[in-house]
């Protein structure tokens, strides 16, 4: 079994390469790449719908480290989150409900601040 399954987030001229754990939601979503979303912004956070649904892991949280990809179960949709969000605690990532932990972006996420509403974003293998 590979240790990771690698994959590339990509919007307008940007590409950033990452990889999705071995979780089950990190499953599904691997299952059915590529997708196509329209993103939306909460903050310095982007988050978009997948056409998967899962329930909560047991290891489900509410503040991750920028870059975490997290899939945001009552949204059917991935968030990254890559600062702070209107509910935040200093300068934590804190999501709006606790999130399943699915992968990690491996590059900068300064072009994250780039990504605008509506914006059309892929998720693909690599």
């Amino acid at each position: 079994m590979q240790d990771k399954r690698e994959i590339f987030v990509c919007w307008g001229n940007y590409t950033l390469k990452g990889y999705l754990n071995f979780s089950p939601t990190a499953d599904k979503l691997w299952e059915i790449l590529p997708t196509k979303s329209t993103v939306h912004r909460w903050g310095d956070e982007i988050y978009f719908k997948v056409p998967i649904k899962s329930t909560l892991e047991k290891d489900a949280t509410d503040v991750v480290p920028p870059g975490t990809i997290c899939f945001w179960v009552e949204g059917n949709s991935v968030a990254i989150p890559f600062g702070r969000t209107p509910i935040s605690i200093e300068n934590e990532c804190r999501l709006i409900t606790n999130v399943n932990i699915i992968g990690n972006l491996s590059d900068s996420i300064d072009p994250l601040f780039s990504v605008r509403e509506n914006t059309e974003i892929e998720i693909r293998k690599l």
